[in-house]
């Protein structure tokens, strides 16, 4: 294939790859399709990248080239024989007014689950598909399909509506799940009866519902977020106690504690729900970098009030994990891990607790952060923290070999 010279005109501008699909734009150049459409979709600026004209960014304004897909059908055709792989013709893009019916035809139990099949497949198939189907009242429908499972407590087909939603979801439809939540707490309360069921494929439906119910949240008026319920965290939090769970899911379940924690009471509700526990579970089991960091996030939220310190403390390893997390992971996990220092030496530092970040290394830690090569300001917030204990910690032997050697560098 190294050997062989493929036509310049029969190479996509943008993936500088041989074309499969070849459309032109009112500029006049061509593309691969996916590629242009890619484009269209992403780039800030939607220009031609090669001539710098303005563009649509709707892909309807693309124009196939039959001509041209033809004569690179044919070379790839002559040129079997040298490795050059076969390009199918493509498929006709996928009609608005097809997408409707579909959807239409859901109101029809006999046409139901033909139609949601139908939608699965389209869903899956492309980007292409994904988009048309969003702007064609699709997730609109499977968001009324979820909340009807919901309300009549039946889980017929309640998968497959999750699946396509899930992966609209991954279409640019913020705006669109944003209308479709409104104020509206069923949607909210149909994700969350979800994460509760036990079926034989649980698991699956979480994995598909924790990336929903997160991007629902983060589109929703923070003001009714206030006044959410025990009942909406429970779940959530036990989202974070089940290891078959995908990591994805994980974090989706972290983001909507996150985001709902300051707002309101939730803070404490969610430690009621057990959440400081599981997070510290979490933690030390060995986790990727993001994904630490999120629990360190939502741990500094929980241990700014004082149950929420109650809980961590209760914890046989929860000091001892904090201290060894530090300066393992990333500089954010560093400056939440001393904020919890902070709030516990501050606020929750009985005799017994001094005593235990002494015995645990939470003590040598904060030194080893005051020489470390880090932020400044992370080395200020160590410094603080032993302060608060000094004549506690005076006579510990990392204290003292702190200053000595603090002037070495």
């Amino acid at each position: 294939m190294a050997e062989i010279e493929v036509p310049q005109f029969f190479v996509c501008p943008i993936s500088l790859q041989i074309m499969k699909d070849p459309v032109t734009t009112i500029a006049g150049i061509t593309y691969d399709r996916e590629s242009i459409e890619h484009w269209l979709l992403t780039a800030k600026d939607c220009v031609c990248p090669v001539s710098k004209q303005p563009l649509q960014r709707n892909s309807e304004f693309l124009t196939p080239n039959h001509t041209l897909r033809r004569l690179i059908q044919a070379w790839c055709s002559s040129n079997a024989v040298n490795g050059v792989d076969q390009i199918p013709t493509p498929k006709s893009p996928l009609e608005k007014t097809h997408v409707e019916k579909l959807v239409k035809d859901l109101e029809i139990p006999r046409f139901f689950l033909m139609s949601l099949e139908k939608l699965h497949d389209l869903a899956t198939e492309s980007e292409r598909n994904r988009r048309c189907m969003a702007s064609s009242g699709v997730a609109k429908a499977m968001v009324h399909l979820i909340t009807k499972s919901f309300k009549q407590g039946n889980t017929t087909s309640l998968e497959e509506s999750l699946r396509i939603l899930r992966l609209l979801c991954s279409s640019d439809m913020v705006d669109n799940m944003k209308h479709l939540v409104g104020e509206n707490f069923d949607f909210l309360n149909s994700l969350t009866w979800i994460l509760q069921l036990e079926m034989d494929n649980d698991v699956k439906m979480i994995n598909e519902a924790m990336p929903i119910l997160k991007l629902a949240i983060e589109v929703k008026d923070s003001t009714p977020l206030g006044n959410l319920k025990l009942e909406f965290f429970r779940p959530i939090v036990s989202v974070l106690r089940n290891r078959a769970i995908s990591q994805h899911a994980i974090k989706s379940a972290l983001h909507v504690l996150i985001e709902t924690c300051p707002l309101g009471r939730n803070r404490m509700k969610i430690v009621e729900a057990g959440a400081v526990t599981e997070l510290i579970e979490l933690v030390l089991e060995k986790q990727e970098k993001n994904l630490t960091e999120l629990m360190f996030i939502l741990l500094a939220h929980l241990c700014s009030c004082a149950d929420g310190r109650e809980q961590f403390l209760q914890h046989a390893a929860g000091i001892a994990v904090l201290s060894k997390r530090t300066l393992r992971v990333s500089p954010a996990t560093d400056d939440r891990a001393l904020h919890i220092f902070s709030l516990i030496a501050k606020f929750s530092a009985t005799n017994d607790v001094v005593q235990e970040m002494l015995k645990v290394g939470a003590v040598s830690k904060l030194c080893m952060v005051m020489q470390a090569d880090c932020a400044s300001y992370l080395k200020e917030k160590a410094r603080g923290i032993l302060r608060l204990h000094s004549k506690a910690w005076n006579n510990s032997p990392c204290i003292q070999v702190y200053l000595l050697t603090r002037y070495q560098r």
